[in-house]
């Protein structure tokens, strides 16, 4: 039984449409994450989960129960939903264990019992009466972290919640952030606009653009089988050769490419990321000669290389005058103007229509 079933759910203000007939399923236990550009509409859907937004159309449920649809709404305070976001939004006047408290039910000891055992978790216990003013960064996102937990939500909403702490900070938390939201079993959904966060942490990505979910999956999936050249740039550089078809064939530079299915005459992308493009190392300038997996040997001249701490990037423009970026595990820093033969392996392109 899903935790959170999303369905049909559209939002349009005016007629703007920023979610449009969006679907899917989280299971307890389970980090999906709403993944796309500013604007695309996932911290809407996210709200509208809450209850702060109110759906144009289609219907939210959680445990299987209606919470909310164009025409019914239970209110956000009796959804058992936690929400986290980039800004903590601690009060300053409690301290930390009354921050924790704050909206639990029961008993002073009850309180008490359940916000310690939190704060434990965290690491924070000994800063139970400390004020918010007087934590650092990460430790104030700890404590909005086990306030959302304290009343055991079934379901946590998450936007942008790691995106104000130092980049030395992040992965740690982030990481504790997850062990514990996994140790207390609820279903996570997490926005973001980082696809390296969104693959660290997600057991489900939901790529989103125009209001829309393009693509779902997990990430090995989305990263290795994009539905199409944004789908592929938004992960990660790539670089696309521009080719026409005729049966089944494209020529290009680096050899003819192969794409059954799709008729005479249409134009494609032929698409490849920077780390697999070959650099012949052993053709020193000779010319090109085919192989099947390779095709040809093109010639770049070096335009740019730069050390980014595990590998080099480096910008060639090509004889035939496309500029293609390759990147090189460890250090390999050619001079700029040094020639060099590409080739580039068939099993690692993929060809869009465009």
């Amino acid at each position: 039984m899903p935790r959170l079933e999303v369905k049909n759910l559209s939002k349009s203000f005016g007629k703007l449409t920023v979610v449009d007939k969006i679907s899917f399923q989280i299971s307890s236990g389970q980090v999906t994450c709403l993944l796309g550009p500013s604007g695309c509409g996932k911290s809407t859907t996210l709200r509208m989960i809450a209850g702060v937004e109110n759906p144009s159309s289609g219907q939210i449920f959680v445990d299987e129960e209606l919470t909310s649809s164009a025409s019914f709404q239970v209110p956000p305070e009796a959804r058992s939903i936690g929400l986290m976001f980039q800004d903590f939004a601690l009060f300053p006047h409690l301290n930390v264990q009354q921050n924790v408290y704050f909206g639990l039910a029961g008993s002073k000891e009850f309180k008490q019992k359940r916000s310690f055992g939190l704060l434990e978790k965290v690491g924070l216990a000994h800063l139970a009466f400390n004020y918010p003013h007087s934590l650092s960064g990460g430790e104030q996102q700890r404590v909005a972290l086990v306030r959302a937990l304290a009343p055991q939500p079934k379901i946590m909403l998450m936007d942008e919640p790691f995106s104000g702490l130092d980049d030395r900070l992040r992965d740690e938390i982030r990481d504790e952030t997850f062990n514990l939201l996994r140790s207390e079993d609820a279903a996570v959904l997490m926005v973001t606009h980082d696809p390296q966060e969104a693959m660290k942490v997600a057991d489900e990505i939901a790529l989103m653009r125009d209001g829309k979910i393009l693509q779902r999956g997990a990430p090995y999936n989305i990263y290795n089988a994009p539905v199409d050249l944004k789908a592929l740039q938004f992960f990660s550089d790539a670089n696309a050769i521009q080719a026409t078809l005729n049966g089944s064939l494209a020529d290009t530079p680096f050899g003819q490419f192969f794409a059954p299915g799709l008729p005479d005459g249409t134009d494609i992308d032929i698409v490849f990321r920077p780390q697999h493009v070959r650099i012949d190392f052993d053709r020193k300038g000779r010319g090109p000669l085919p192989t099947a997996s390779q095709g040809i040997a093109a010639r770049g001249i070096v335009q740019r290389a730069r050390f980014v701490g595990n590998e080099s990037l480096i910008e060639f423009k090509m004889d035939f005058g496309l500029r293609i970026k390759v990147s090189v595990p460890n250090v390999f820093l050619p001079n700029k103007g040094h020639p060099l033969w590409l080739t580039v392996p068939r099993d690692k392109c993929y060809i869009f229509p465009k």
